[in-house]
């Protein structure tokens, strides 16, 4: 009896740790990417309702998801969540390139004029509709994700409340890494703000593309480039502390497919040459147009 107790203990605890350390990573992966564009529309006016409305909607989205996610499971001969889960990510992706071109448009007119730009919502709503988007599918994927693990370890444990508690402080410890990175990305001054935002949200979008990556190749719908190319768990595991944070911050993978790598250099290339293009393109119009463009 001694012996049946210490396992059913021992197993609890696990389930309690995994349980904390799954709701911390899938947090922490939307928190970062919250507060990083937080931090990239300051100045513009009401972001932080658009910001707000985006996370709102992406937590009533992931438990509206997450029931129904029996259901989505059946669709296209069972693999209507991995599909779903490649739609999100390719809107998800779509609305963040759309908005690294609109800040490299408008990025420096902000940086240099915050205040200006603040007191006008007109600047700022096409790039600002995009981020909303953006967060809310972010908050939407993870949130459901997140649910669903919950759930499923909570119907296999006899402490429920222990497995509430556990998730309560993941997610308690995901946010506050986010508002902390969105605290020290606060304190930078406007004219580098726009430079450091502009570097993170690139790496966001070659981890979103990463991302895609990988649930193509899990819904069967790519065979090519679907093994490993190298394997660096001896260095940094995707378990540990850093790796689940480069993962989150970056789209770190310590045993990534030839595919992922593929669409995160085509991702932060592709942004690279059209906000270039783009830029160049501003560059040369007339004062005139500029200014009555920015």
């Amino acid at each position: 009896v001694a012996s049946s107790w210490r396992s059913e203990v021992s197993d609890t605890g696990v389930a309690m740790f995994s349980t904390g350390l799954i709701v911390f990573r899938e947090t922490l992966e939307a928190a970062l990417f919250v507060g990083i564009l937080a931090a990239a529309t300051r100045g513009l006016a009401q972001r932080g309702l658009w910001l707000a409305g985006g996370v709102m909607a992406g937590l009533a989205g992931s438990l509206a998801m997450a029931a129904g996610m029996e259901q989505i499971s059946t669709w296209a001969d069972g693999v209507g969540a991995d599909l779903l889960n490649v739609g999100i990510i390719s809107v998800a992706l779509a609305m963040l390139t759309w908005h690294c071109v609109w800040m490299s448009i408008h990025g420096r007119e902000m940086a240099m004029d915050a205040r200006r730009l603040g007191s006008s919502a007109v600047q700022g709503d096409a790039s600002l509709w995009a981020i909303a988007v953006a967060v809310a599918l972010s908050v939407l994927r993870e949130g459901a994700e997140t649910v669903l693990f919950v759930t499923g370890f909570m119907s296999g444990s006899h402490d429920s409340g222990g497995m509430v508690l556990s998730a309560a402080v993941g997610l308690g410890a995901g946010a506050m890494v986010g508002a902390m990175l969105y605290l020290g990305l606060a304190r930078i001054k406007p004219q580098h703000l726009f430079s450091v935002t502009n570097v993170l949200i690139w790496m966001l979008a070659g981890s979103l593309a990463s991302q895609l990556a990988k649930s193509l190749i899990q819904a069967g719908l790519v065979d090519g480039w679907s093994d490993a190319i190298w394997d660096t768990s001896a260095l940094l595991s995707n378990d540990d502390s850093l790796g689940i944070l480069f993962h989150a911050l970056a789209g770190y993978d310590a045993t990534p497919t030839g595919l992922q790598v593929l669409f995160y250099l085509g991702a932060i290339g592709f942004i690279t040459v059209a906000t270039s293009r783009i830029k160049a393109r501003h560059g040369r119009q007339p004062t005139a147009i500029v200014k009555a463009g920015a």
